[in-house]
């Protein structure tokens, strides 16, 4: 692994507060995620499934989990299966996890191989009244992916039928949601990357340079510094580029007098930094686009104050849109008039603001939620609010990673560039 690993207490941590919520005589049973093909006999990149991660800090495929609080003996209340290595697979893949290290990284004493997965299940199985399975349960999940979890949880179902299924989503999303002190810290590592990553734009870019060297600049910063690279898909949009919420193509020259609109962030140890800076591609703002910066800044600075312990996300969305309709009509965008005559239904803000202000960050860039529950204390979310002007070619959103607290939130992006004064003297120097 590029990064520095947890310590095994992590995990431990996390799998005692898994085991207070499960009833009694439970297994809990997770998968790896797959390795993904292309064509031909490539492969995607491998990233582990988050539960699983979380639950044991076990980075590699072919990797399964058992565990049993209540297991009769001890040796079976917590198991790891990690995929039996070589000389052969040391020669074509590298190394993997001996039986010692699996135990060091996860805090798990009982090691096994992944071959002894499905037999040591069915030992153990029976004694149990409940099976909890994890599958994506996200809101927003459209893949049309068949995972590892999903057809274990199919073989599973018809190998045991008698057995109460439970779900693992919603308990592990509540204890997600929630970050330990280690994870906090994962998240400001890649934070500090991706800021390094954005210092390093704002002294390269000018008239004339593309998209996608302004990329190649953030991976440039993220490898060396021992980021897995992307946290997702890049978004360097340039000019009216910045009105297509997730352009993704990076493929265009920026011009003279243009905005670039950045959202980009770093993965580290799993963990993902979400960032959106917009930049003067000349390094100077027009009066216009200085006036729609202020704008978004000042949304941005409210959003970020009113992000409270108590606060349902839909209030919290409701009451950003709320402040945002008053810059809109500041901008000359429309009119209080305007909004008096407007559709509720369709309400004149959503041409310029159409997109949520505000997500759960973690492990997922998307991270785990539930819309109906608070904000808690130690809840990380991102903060993201824009304006995108299509008729003039001006899109910009700001976005930082927040940390929950009572009074004031961290900011874990602090020291990234915001202010557009600065942003100048830093592309001018």
């Amino acid at each position: 692994m590029r990064y520095t690993p947890f310590s095994a207490e992590l995990f431990k941590k996390n799998r005692a507060k898994l085991y207070a919520q499960l009833p009694p005589k439970s297994i809990v049973v997770v998968s790896s995620n797959d390795i993904m093909p292309t064509n031909a006999d490539g492969t995607m990149g491998f990233r582990q499934n988050s539960d699983l991660f979380y639950l044991s800090g076990l980075d590699q495929e072919e990797t399964y989990l058992i565990l049993y609080p209540d297991a009769p003996e001890p040796q079976w209340r917590e198991i790891a299966f990690v995929r039996e290595t070589s000389e052969l697979i040391e020669i074509w893949e590298g190394h993997k996890y001996t039986k010692e290290e699996a135990t060091q990284t996860s805090g798990i004493k009982n090691i096994q191989w992944t071959s002894n997965f499905e037999s040591l299940l069915k030992t153990l199985v029976y004694s149990a009244n409940h099976i909890y399975l994890t599958d994506n349960e996200h809101l927003r999940n459209a893949s049309v992916v068949q995972t590892q979890n999903a057809r274990l949880g199919i073989n599973i179902r018809n190998t045991y039928p008698n057995h109460a299924i439970g779900r693992l989503a919603p308990i592990l999303s509540d204890l997600r949601m929630q970050k330990e002190p280690e994870e906090l810290q994962a998240l400001q590592v890649a934070c500090d990357i991706t800021e390094k990553g954005f210092r390093r734009v704002l002294n390269f870019t000018k008239p004339g340079v593309t998209e996608y060297e302004i990329e190649a600049e953030f991976i440039h910063e993220f490898t060396r510094n021992r980021s897995e690279g992307f946290a997702y898909t890049p978004i360097i949009a340039s000019g009216a580029n910045a009105c297509v919420l997730h352009y993704i193509d990076n493929a265009l020259p920026c011009k003279d007098g243009d905005m670039l609109l950045l959202d980009v962030g770093a993965s580290y140890a799993n963990y993902n930094a979400d960032m959106t800076r917009t930049i003067p591609v000349n390094g100077r703002f027009s009066p216009r686009q200085k006036q729609v910066y202020q704008a978004v800044h000042a949304v941005l600075n409210y959003a970020t104050e009113i992000m409270q312990p108590g606060v349902f996300w839909v209030d919290y969305q409701k009451e950003v849109e709320r402040f945002m309709e008053g810059k809109l009509i500041d901008l000359g965008l429309f009119t209080r008039a305007d909004v008096e005559k407007q559709n509720s239904a369709n309400p004149l803000f959503k041409k310029y603001f159409m997109h949520g202000v505000a997500h759960h960050l973690g492990l997922d860039v998307h991270d785990v939620w539930d819309k109906y529950k608070p904000f808690q204390e130690g809840m990380v979310l991102t903060c993201e609010p824009g304006i995108y002007i299509q008729e003039e070619g001006l899109g910009i959103r700001l976005e930082n990673n927040l940390v929950i607290q009572s009074g004031t939130n961290i900011n874990l992006m602090k020291n990234i560039p915001l202010d557009w004064e600065e942003i100048e003297d830093l592309m001018n120097q």
